[in-house]
């Protein structure tokens, strides 16, 4: 084991050490990207390349407020069924091609109803795209859809070049043409991705970095070991026992943040053969592999107590919580005796992991917690795509999988228990379940969706297609020469004001 990290560790500090652009930023990420398309990518850290190489039509700050990017403004119409967006003024997209209406057209379109779009299910409600005038377009909607905002701040409002898009058709993501502050340069799978500043960006005054080198390191141990040899500037997705160790070194810096995101064990409850299992087709027996888990003690096992343990989509900070359902503290004789209430002694399936040694160690933890329950647990770790082609195709039990979150709550749990949920990887379906989802998104009132919304954890906190285990915290580390860098609650890397001193 040992000798494999140190050896990872040298080929990762030989990549990065290659790069020769003067003030450039090395950043070490966690997995490598699925394609680089925002119509088709799902992974996280494609979201951390996308936020320095395709601008939004709206962004979010820190405090999560809407903010312009490359829509300057938005007007509802009284109605809510169309949506004004006033556009930019004089952005051109890195092959120079300008971005107006009929841009943001040909993208919007493309996600709802080109057939490699994984966006279709967050941009159904948009029934047409009007373009009004050169920099005016007009969203159409079938129905009032209060998350709308949010997703024109995620991929469905990322842009990219039509002219690139027609020659590329759906291989774009090889070569991605967008307008945000740096425009891709070449990538090296599993290796590195490169990208150099557009000297054309329309806010080119706060980008004042040359490139952005992304290092693929999964593991979190090397990914410090390169940062403190210097071969790294910055690291995302710090693992959150090396903290003492970022603390105590003077010539690194550590970066912290309230987080959007948490990790879920996803459970196979109708995907194809394997959901065939006492797991998959018993919700008691889902309770008591809930019951055997101790959130608190994972916590602090794996994470060193700085995440937050939970239960549901929302962090018990949220204003859509469902306080009335916290997460039922251990009990492991309680769950034996759901074991035999279902007729069975002992239950096994396997978990699959993102093979990073974060995630392979809560898999391990919770192998220890249910085994003690009545549960034969067998870990399978796999590369991140590969673990997402698995649960996509059903061939899982289980998996621990990760979400970034978002600002909006439809956002975090429509995803996942939709039943045409772009990653409802275990095809768990209630149609009780998509009507209160249909009408938290009909309506902008709060008080009325908090309602929906808990009605909506009261179900799937008795079904248990998946089981939410923590929220975590966003951790950076980075050299003492980083300046500039703003955390945000969404965990993205924006390279605007970012800076390295001499």
């Amino acid at each position: 084991m040992m000798k494999r990290i140190v050896h990872a560790a040298c080929v990762a500090l030989t990549l990065a050490t290659s790069h020769a652009w003067a003030a450039g930023l090395r950043i070490g990420i966690q997995e490598d990207p699925d394609a680089l398309d925002p119509a088709t990518g799902g992974f996280f850290v494609g979201r951390v390349v996308f936020a320095a190489l395709c601008d939004k039509l709206i962004d979010i700050d820190r405090d999560l407020n809407f903010a312009p990017q490359l829509a300057t403004g938005w007007t509802w119409s009284a109605d809510n069924l169309s949506l004004t967006l006033n556009l930019r003024r004089g952005v051109v997209f890195h092959d120079g091609e300008p971005l107006d209406a009929a841009a943001v057209k040909a993208n919007l379109d493309r996600y709802r109803l080109a057939p490699e779009s994984r966006r279709k299910a967050e941009t159904k409600p948009i029934s047409d795209v009007e373009i009004i005038d050169p920099l005016t377009v007009r969203l159409r909607l079938a129905a009032p859809y209060a998350p709308l905002l949010a997703v024109l701040a995620d991929r469905a409002g990322m842009m990219m070049s039509p002219k690139a898009m027609a020659a590329l058709g759906d291989k774009i993501g090889s070569a991605p043409v967008c307008a945000g502050p740096f425009r891709f340069v070449r990538r090296v799978a599993q290796e590195r991705i490169e990208l150099a500043r557009f000297d054309r960006y329309w806010n080119a005054a706060a980008v004042t970095l040359d490139s952005l080198t992304y290092m693929v390191v999964p593991d979190g141990t090397v990914r410090l070991v390169n940062l403190r040899a210097g071969a790294l500037d910055m690291v995302e997705r710090l693992v959150a026992t090396d903290i003492k160790t970022v603390r105590a070194d003077a010539r690194l810096r550590l970066i912290t943040s309230p987080s959007l995101a948490y990790q879920a064990l996803v459970i196979n409850t109708a995907n194809g053969p394997r959901a065939e299992s006492p797991l998959g087709r018993n919700a008691k027996i889902r309770e008591a592999l809930d019951l055997a888990l101790d959130r608190d003690a994972i916590n602090r096992a794996v994470f060193d107590g700085e995440f937050l343990p939970n239960n549901q989509s929302e962090a018990p900070n949220s204003r859509f919580f469902n306080a009335a359902r916290p997460a039922q503290a251990r009990d492991v004789v309680r769950a034996r005796a759901l074991l035999k209430e279902a007729g069975v002694e002992r239950v096994s399936f396997t978990l699959t992991v993102i093979n990073n040694p974060t995630d392979t160690q809560l898999a391990q933890v919770i192998q220890a917690m249910a085994g003690e329950a009545g549960f034969d647990v067998r870990i399978e770790a796999l590369e991140a795509a590969a673990q997402v082609a698995a649960t996509g195709r059903g061939d899982f039990d289980a998996a621990i999988l990760p979400w970034s979150g978002r600002v909006d709550p439809d956002g975090n749990i429509a995803i996942w228990i939709q039943c045409d949920g772009f990653i409802n990887f275990g095809k768990y379906c209630n149609k009780r379940i998509d009507d209160l989802l249909a009408a938290a998104r009909a309506t902008s009132n709060v008080t009325a969706r908090q309602a929906l919304y808990r009605e909506i954890a009261d179900i799937y906190l008795v079904d248990r297609p998946l089981l939410f285990l923590y929220h975590a915290k966003w951790l950076w580390a980075a050299t003492d020469r980083l300046d500039g860098f703003t955390p945000i609650a969404d965990g993205l890397i924006r390279p605007q004001g970012v800076r390295l001193r001499d």
